[in-house]
């Protein structure tokens, strides 16, 4: 049995539980610049670079993983959402990526494997891929809008660069994840292709849009219908939607994209809104009373948390999922159906 086909079978008893957000978690050690930078000789202030802890304080993300599964998460993913040429460069660090990658991965493939082994329970692996701080559809430049700062082979190659060494660190999937710029994801998910092609194995692709206001659509104009539209030939284990905001506001476009999907749906919402410090209030019990909402609608086939969401988040969320009914899948489209798509995708 293949990992989609291991996790779809799983999905299709109940709902399934990522983990939540390691940024979140790491800002709570309140670490100092000489923790992030351990004994590397590197010239940048480290302070913020989470990703490299997987290099110089693997002990705190494992420590990290070790409570979401203890939570109750199935779904693991690797603390890598910057780990690519282009973010690393702010710190100086882009000599260092494949290196970051494979440790991310080690790490929680260890943690899994050891949480599986002591109870027989399967945990998979998803290497995390954010949306990197460059954009192919829009200009950073407000006097210049045809400039742009990378271009699509750019990304592709810089997505590839970390895909293989989540990879090689022992991955199950590819997570592409709070995506803002549909044509950066474009780019993502024809890395992830290429990295399974090349090692002639199924690499599943997982993808999650992020929206920037509530009408519900991403940075480049995309809505959430539009989105699948124009990822859906890549044939994704799952398609969702994180950050964002909290579970409530989140709620109607991921109805939305629910009733299109013919694939599982992941939904991880943040915390709330942010508070005037940028830290996130919603209690756990908030965050789970809400999620529990989209059971009753049957939205969701695996859900977690993103921004401000702790190990207590995932426990409240798992235990709302225990027992609920996971989304039921719809049949694939006819052409008839794609026929009226064809606006949107053009669009796209």
């Amino acid at each position: 049995m293949t990992i989609s086909q291991e996790i779809r079978s799983a999905a299709a008893r109940r709902i399934l539980v990522k983990d939540g957000a390691y940024g979140t978690m790491i800002q709570s050690e309140r670490l100092a610049e000489a923790d992030y930078r351990g004994d590397l000789p590197l010239n940048h202030d480290q302070r913020g670079n989470n990703d490299l802890l997987n290099l110089t304080r693997p002990e705190i993300v494992a420590g990290i993983a070790r409570r979401f599964v203890a939570a109750g998460a199935d779904i693991l993913a690797t603390n890598s959402f910057n780990a690519t040429r282009i973010s690393q460069a702010d710190y100086g660090c882009e000599h260092l990526v494949g290196d970051i990658n494979r440790a991310a991965a080690g790490i929680i493939r260890s943690v899994a494997d050891e949480a599986t082994a002591a109870d027989g329970k399967p945990r998979w692996v998803v290497g995390a891929v954010g949306p990197t701080n460059k954009t192919l559809s829009l200009s950073p430049d407000v006097n210049d809008p045809g400039f742009r700062e990378v271009d699509f082979d750019e990304v592709k190659a810089v997505y590839r660069e970390q895909i293989d060494a989540l990879v090689e660190g022992g991955v199950d999937a590819v997570l592409i994840e709070t995506v803002f710029d549909t044509l950066n994801c474009k780019a993502a998910i024809m890395a992830a292709l290429e990295a399974g092609q090349a090692r002639a194995r199924e690499l599943p692709i997982m993808i999650s849009m992020t929206l920037t206001d509530l009408s519900g659509r991403n940075l480049s104009g995309h809505t959430v219908e539009a989105f699948w539209a124009s990822v859906r030939h890549a044939r994704p284990l799952t398609i969702g939607l994180n950050c964002s905001f909290g579970a409530g506001q989140l709620r109607p476009h991921l109805a939305a994209l629910a009733a299109t999907a013919e694939t599982l749906v992941m939904a991880y919402p943040n915390a709330g809104l942010p508070n005037e410090l940028g830290e996130y209030d919603e209690a756990a019990e908030q965050t789970a009373e809400q999620v529990a909402e989209w059971f009753g609608e049957g939205l969701v086939n695996i859900v977690g948390g993103c921004c401000g969401t702790t190990p207590e988040h995932i426990a409240a969320i798992a235990a709302a999922a225990a027992g609920a009914a996971p989304r039921p899948i719809p049949a694939a489209p006819t052409r008839t159906m794609l026929a009226g798509l064809e606006p949107m995708i053009l669009a796209a």
